[in-house]
């Protein structure tokens, strides 16, 4: 081989080993960008133009790239963080990574090590576990939940594109002999974590990877007094299949109330093949007969017994579930959040679909309101619950979940049935003529994001300094229109944003559609948060 063909063969080889990340940054182009960037940043003022300012990086392979966005990450505006997460997350070679890696080890600001970390994971960096460590035992609970996701983010990597991360000194980074040998083992200890989110994060990710380790905390966080915690470990015990877990998840299933019964139903359900759903009597029956002989289904046997357990669901549903246009739930928690907004006084094209409904007229609203009033009539005195209505602003009948008791039935009722389509076509005519005031048209419009975020509990701000306890874990959100007004009106930016902030809280949203519009972003809603879609039609 000539002097000339042999550097050029290492280089081929070097790229099908290592993939991408061997590759060298061009710097020239960034560092221009990176200067604009600098220059002009600064004086830009309206949020969108920001977030366009720092989304123009994306694609620039410079170190230089890292160190402009690093201190956007404490930017008051959560949209111009989200844009430089993005754009620290679309690297493929190796010096940003690597800088963005030192960045991380040099700063001990909370709002940067989040932003970094929040990168690492979303860009899938298939970087050495042991780097996340110190993050695993930061003073903030944030550091240490984005820690523990971008740790499993990086072991679930390809190995092949690892990176080795060089310190400040130009030395490797290296691990202290006291710190885990694996990312389970750095896990393991974060499942007793004093902060909530961060046992979840330990449970899911011990789970994400498949890991034995995750059953024996598992079965022990059944009990743990905050319900998120017991969701977390009940969904790991689904994914890590193991006996063991079988007659703990029976025993707490007969002390569970609510949403939770549910689910530990279909855990059980993963595990043994069997179908009886929420019933504790069926579980508990068939355990104390076959707990000695019971052998574990294969794979392909839970996949046949699953469709069957389709053909008889409703055999095991038991007494005391609420149903909403045809939803059921075992929940005692629930948030009931319907659309008042102009285009709700339209009547509904199906008429067929609601003629044996008794409602007052074919008008959306009214439909709406007297299932709700139904249903609200329906509950049992052991549910809580609340009702929300949303046009361009949200209005809450209470300020907090009540006991469902003839008293607060009555006038939940009272309240439901008294709402009105706002600024619908009736007022058309107002307007028309320049009473734009009495027809109350802005006010009659859609704002989806507003209402979801305040549903969550979450106030339309995002999740890092609100409280996420909350004490719903069940909403019905019903809507006949697209979004028109608030925060974000495109719906993939909603569908983010709510489920982001709805990672930590695992509320089970049931979406119902009414009306003429495109319902996709209702159904990957309802489907992504665990819960039902349901479209009533035209």
């Amino acid at each position: 081989m000539g002097p000339m063909k042999r550097p050029i063969q290492v280089a081929l080889t070097l790229l099908a080993v290592f993939g991408f990340l061997a590759l060298p940054a061009l710097a020239s182009g960034d560092d221009e960008l990176v200067k604009e960037f600098k220059k002009y940043f600064k004086k830009y003022k309206d949020t969108p133009t920001r977030v366009e300012a720092v989304l123009a990086l994306q694609g620039e392979e410079s170190p230089k790239v890292v160190a402009a966005l690093v201190p956007v990450l404490r930017d008051k505006e959560p949209e111009v963080v989200r844009a430089s997460v993005t754009v620290l997350s679309k690297f493929t070679t190796a010096p940003p990574i690597k800088a963005l890696m030192v960045e991380f080890e040099d700063t001990k600001d909370e709002a940067i090590r989040i932003g970094l970390l929040e990168a690492v994971s979303m860009g899938g960096y298939s970087l050495d576990p042991e780097h996340f460590y110190l993050a695993m035992s930061d003073k903030s609970w944030e550091v240490r939940r984005r820690g523990s996701q971008a740790m499993v983010a990086a072991a679930l990597g390809d190995p092949l594109k690892r990176i080795q991360i060089i310190g400040p000194d130009d030395k490797p980074v290296r691990r202290p002999r006291d710190w885990p040998e694996s990312p389970e083992l750095a896990l393991q200890p974060l499942v007793y974590d004093s902060e909530v989110a961060v046992r979840c994060a330990a449970i899911e990710g011990l789970a994400a990877l498949s890991s034995r380790l995750v059953v024996a905390p598992s079965i022990e966080a059944l009990g743990d007094p905050v319900w998120q915690v017991r969701v977390s470990a009940i969904r790991a015990l689904a994914k890590v299949r193991d006996q063991s877990a079988i007659g703990p998840l029976v025993e707490r299933m007969q002390v569970e109330e609510g949403r939770l019964v549910a689910d530990i139903g279909e855990t059980l359900a993963e595990l043994t093949g069997r179908n009886y759903g929420q019933r504790k009597d069926g579980w508990k029956s068939f355990w104390d007969t076959f707990s000695t002989r019971f052998q574990m289904p294969s794979d392909a046997e839970i996949a046949a017994l699953k469709q069957a357990k389709k053909l008889s669901a409703e055999l095991y549903t038991p007494p005391g579930t609420v149903s909403y246009h045809g939803i059921s739930t075992p929940s005692r928690r629930i948030l009931f959040v319907i659309d008042v907004s102009g285009s709700m006084e339209n009547e509904v094209i199906e008429r067929e679909r609601f003629e044996d409904g008794d409602y007052p007229s074919f008008t959306r609203i009214d439909i709406v309101k007297t299932e709700l009033a139904r249903t609200i009539e329906g509950l049992e005195d052991y549910v809580e619950f609340n009702v929300m209505s949303f046009a361009t602003e949200v209005d809450t009948w209470k300020k907090k979940l009540v006991r469902a008791n003839v008293l607060n039935k009555s006038s939940a009722k009272d309240w439901v049935l008294k709402l009105d389509a706002i600024g619908g076509s009736s007022k058309s005519e107002l307007a028309q003529a320049g009473l734009v005031g009495s027809a109350n048209m802005e006010a009659g419009k859609t704002n989806t994001f507003g209402a979801l975020m305040a549903a969550l509990g979450a106030a339309g701000t995002g999740i890092r300094d609100e409280e996420y306890e909350v004490a719903v874990d069940t909403v019905f959100f019903l809507s006949d229109g697209r979004p028109s007004t608030g925060k974000f009106v495109d719906t993939e930016d909603i569908l983010r944003e709510v489920l982001e902030a709805n990672e930590l809280r695992k509320i089970v949203m049931h979406t119902i559609a009414i009306g003429e519009f495109q319902k996709n972003f209702m159904k990957r809603l309802a489907e992504k948060s665990g819960g039902v879609f349901v479209d009533l039609g035209r």
